[in-house]
């Protein structure tokens, strides 16, 4: 089967660029006459729209970043209300949740951005997906999946989030061939399956699209995780990456090497935490330039997420950049001990211990003023000299050992998945009394 690739996905950087940079001027024209946000940065910084013709040009604009998302939240909307006709908002993970309003075009910009991110798995409109996150509760991906499958032309059963045993018969019923899914749920439906004694070997599964959680390490290889749902059901994982700000999707192709960028949907540089570019050697922070959105399009907008970017070629014949898995969040970066960290370091470790059924990372600050780590762990049992195998786990590739509390799984599940979270609470920051 032939790879189905946008032909813009095909060029060379340079006409990739000359392309993003054509849709610059409109951009800023758009921006000047609708956004009251933009139209305050542009006056305060006494900046010449006519000057930013090149994506090096947009080094003039200060960024934007998510506390003037949620101080100025209406400031950023661009259209009358009689336009808008969905209304979505942030998970809230790193503050208030911030409200996004959409247009007709930006349902239809949104469609096709899923609709080429599930060309990257391989997907056609044979498929058959079975959508296992919610499409409600002000949640912008479930609506973005169900639109984009749609675009392919498959076809769709929409389930949401939880619920094994409803998951199972749903697949025994339909028949879908590619799931889209948290990854840690994946295990919950291997481990009911195998309580149930269901063949899930034998169901029709060829494929899941995850989200959520890293499947890959810095270096492409597969996460603890990732590597645990493979020795148990032989299905291809895809990671992809997106948030609500830029309303795009990063989403891998079989050859693992990072999430494919979509130009004409999305402008991307990479900061440091002076706002320079990083060299491409370097982790930065994903800032983006959203392209043909009208409802809030944002410029220079930081992520707060940090990562590497590769711009060579990928073997599956797009020549875009591609964005590595997301180190963490530059906001979530713990001081331990002299050791500089980021919560997924401490997950993939989490994730190996088979005695751990539920965990959740807890970051709180001192008495002396620096950063603790609490890992509470959910354990059934736990055998005699456990917690010390534990921190030697931890010493061993991080050098340093947080404390541990165990508890039942039931207490944590209960704190992890309170009914007021659309996600689940794997990382508490009380440091700035903030949960992920």
């Amino acid at each position: 089967m032939s790879i189905m690739i946008p032909e813009i996905e095909k060029l060379s950087s340079e006409d990739i660029k000359r392309y993003q940079e054509s849709r610059i001027p409109p951009l800023m024209k758009y921006l000047k006459e609708n956004s009251p946000f933009y139209q305050r940065v542009f006056a305060d910084n006494q900046i010449d729209i006519g000057d930013i013709r090149h994506i090096e040009d947009l080094s003039i604009i200060p960024v934007t970043t998510k506390d003037h998302l949620q101080k100025f939240n209406n400031d950023f909307i661009c259209v009358p209300p009689k336009d808008i006709v969905d209304i979505v908002t942030t998970s809230g993970t790193l503050g208030d949740p911030v409200k996004f309003v959409m247009t007709d075009s930006d349902l239809n910009r949104l469609a096709y951005n899923e609709y080429i991110s599930f060309l990257c798995t391989g997907a056609t409109n044979d498929d058959v997906f079975q959508l296992m996150t919610t499409i409600d509760r002000r949640f912008m991906a479930g609506l973005a999946y169900f639109l984009g499958v749609r675009r392919l032309g498959a076809g769709i059963v929409r389930v949401g989030n939880g619920m094994p045993e409803l998951q199972w018969d749903t697949i025994s019923r339909i028949s879908p061939s590619i799931l889209i899914a948290v990854p840690s749920f994946l295990l919950k439906l291997i481990e009911w399956a195998e309580k149930h004694e269901f063949d899930y070997h034998a169901s029709s599964v060829r494929k899941a699209v995850c989200i959520g959680e890293p499947l890959r390490n810095p270096d492409f290889s597969l996460t603890t995780l990732a590597s645990r749902i493979h020795e148990k059901w032989d299905i291809e994982l895809y990671s992809t990456y997106a948030s609500t700000e830029m309303a795009t999707a990063f989403t891998e192709c079989s050859h693992g090497a990072g999430g494919h960028h979509h130009p004409e949907l999305i402008i991307v540089e990479f900061l440091d935490e002076n706002d320079e570019p990083v060299n491409d050697t370097e982790p930065g922070e994903i800032t983006i330039t959203t392209l043909g959105v009208e409802g809030m399009p944002l410029l220079r907008f930081k992520t707060g997420d940090v990562c590497y970017h590769y711009s060579e070629p990928c073997k599956c014949g797009r020549t875009t950049m591609r964005l590595g898995p997301v180190i963490g969040r530059k906001m979530q970066m713990i001081k331990f001990k002299g050791t500089t960290l980021y919560p997924p370091a401490l997950y993939d470790i989490l994730d190996n211990i088979t005695e751990i059924e539920h965990y959740i990372v807890e970051v709180f600050t001192n008495n002396i003023g620096t950063d603790e780590i609490l890992i509470r762990a959910g354990c059934s049992e736990v055998p005699e000299g456990f917690e010390k195998k534990l921190k030697d786990h931890f010493r061993a590739s991080l050098r340093v050992a947080p404390t541990i509390k165990f508890e039942s799984p039931e207490e944590i599940i209960k704190a992890k998945f309170p009914e007021d979270k659309r996600k689940a609470i794997t990382f508490i920051d009380h440091r700035n009394n903030k949960d992920y």
